[in-house]
């Protein structure tokens, strides 16, 4: 599985693809499911009517939890082929609008932090350099044209390794550029001070990816920075033009050192971003190439009021991050594991110190059914049971994995079409209708950080 690599592929580990390789969209199976980064096959989707259950953070009901034991299964055994696409026009895809009350604007911030040297080896020891895109609450839309849902350079390489990032996407007729956003490039943003909340994405998945929700959190008055961690996205764009594809040096699924320079990459990206945050706040500009901001954004920035959130990888990251940076006061792990690779195959991995320790600031877990396993029954329950009362696990049912990125209403759309299985569907995102998956995520995050950042 692709993003996997962010929870799973992360954990389940990554395969090293060239950067020729990703580029050229040829890179071998075997060797990009490592990108995919599914450790283990998901269980078929259950056929009941689709549903969530809400698991309540005490310590006698993690002891309740039962890994459940899945066998490892490589992604080109549990996906079908990728569907041919036939003679038609590729389909328009289409994001659910967002449903609060303010427009949204969205920019675009090459940051560069020259006190690091990036780990990967396409960097050449040059300082580390991010993209992110901040959405936000916006005062007025007008002439502001909508954005793309991932810019032209980075859509043209993800839509060469898609089908080997994510197994069951199709190899042709999709324009992954055409997708168009409902924020509004450079508008002027409200000037009222609104809580930040930080997105990082699944391992191998670019920012793009989780679109939808963060439109959502936008128009409902937060503002939030969603990071590429350039080198393992599958390809950042930068605003020069610049493209950079994927460049591990191992496959994390197997590789320890790999895997941990990935977890401890992202939680430096993490801290560098919120210091960032905290700069425009103050009236700076940390675009590191000068380009002017939206009007407004400065003022719509309450860095008193800070979260974080991730699929997969990014759940890991924004998990363990709540716990090293005080700057956080609350975070979602969207099925992220949250343990490190095991030293022998068949042993357990060293938990993560969120996992190891506990935390105590309010975090929410959110799994799903076809993607559940051993890994996250064993650190998941062991983070509840410190019994500090500031954890919470939530599983939804009758949905996998994807279910939590833009895929949840991107995947129906290609199976209408044509271009994806049934069954390839179900073992993305589930068998959950958007209709129903996505105003149930949304209304997961949007009233966790109400709940805990609106004060």
């Amino acid at each position: 599985m692709s993003r996997t690599i962010p929870t799973r592929a992360a954990a389940a580990g990554t395969t090293f693809i060239s950067r020729a390789a990703l580029i050229a969209g040829t890179a071998l199976v075997a060797n990009a499911v490592l990108m995919a980064g599914t450790a283990q096959a998901a269980p078929a989707p259950r056929s009941t009517a689709s549903h969530s259950t809400a698991l309540q953070p005490t310590a006698s009901h993690s002891a309740a939890l039962q890994p459940t034991a899945l066998q490892p299964t490589a992604p080109w055994q549990t996906t079908s082929p990728p569907t041919a696409p036939t003679a038609r026009a590729a389909p328009e895809l289409r994001l659910p609008a967002p449903t609060g009350p303010h427009r949204v604007g969205v920019t675009t911030l090459h940051l560069v932090d020259r006190s690091r040297t990036d780990p990967w080896p396409d960097a050449a020891g040059g300082p580390r350099e991010l993209v992110a895109s901040v959405f936000y609450p916006a005062r007025d839309v007008g002439g502001h044209p909508v954005a793309p849902q991932l810019p032209p350079g980075a859509a043209a390489v993800y839509g060469g390794v898609a089908p080997v990032f994510t197994p069951g996407l199709p190899t042709a007729g999709v324009d992954w550029a055409a997708t168009r956003t409902h924020a509004h490039t450079d508008a002027p943003a409200r000037a009222v001070r609104a809580p930040v909340v930080l997105y990082s994405p699944g391992a191998g998945d670019p920012r793009g990816l989780g679109t939808s929700l963060a439109e959502e959190l936008a128009s409902r008055g937060y503002v939030v920075v969603a990071v590429d961690h350039a080198g393992e996205t599958s390809a950042v764009e930068f605003p020069d033009g610049r493209v950079r594809p994927i460049a591990l040096t191992g496959d994390p699924r197997t590789d320890r050192a790999t895997y941990r320079t990935m977890v401890e990459t992202r939680l430096a990206d993490t801290r560098f971003v919120v210091d960032q945050v905290e700069a425009l706040a103050a009236g700076g500009n940390p675009n590191a190439d000068g380009r002017p901001l939206p009007e407004g954004l400065a003022r719509a920035v309450d860095v008193r009021r800070i979260g974080a959130y991730g699929q997969g990888m990014g759940g890991t990251t924004a998990a363990e991050a709540l716990l090293e940076d005080r700057r956080l006061d609350a975070a979602i792990n969207l099925e992220g594991y949250l343990d490190h690779l095991p030293e022998r195959p068949g042993e357990p991995g060293e938990l993560l110190p969120v996992a190891r320790d506990g935390v105590d600031r309010p975090l929410l877990l959110v799994g799903t059914d076809g993607f559940r396993d051993a890994r996250h029954e064993r650190a998941w329950s062991a983070l509840l049971a410190h019994g500090t009362g500031c954890v919470r696990w939530h599983q939804l049912h009758d949905a996998s994995h994807w279910v939590l990125t833009d895929f949840a209403a991107l995947a129906p759309q290609l199976q209408e079409a044509g271009l994806m299985t049934q069954a390839d569907r179900n073992r993305l995102v589930g068998a959950m209708a958007p209709t129903r998956s996505v105003p149930l995520v949304r209304g997961l995050v949007v009233s966790f950080l109400d709940r805990h950042l609106r004060r």
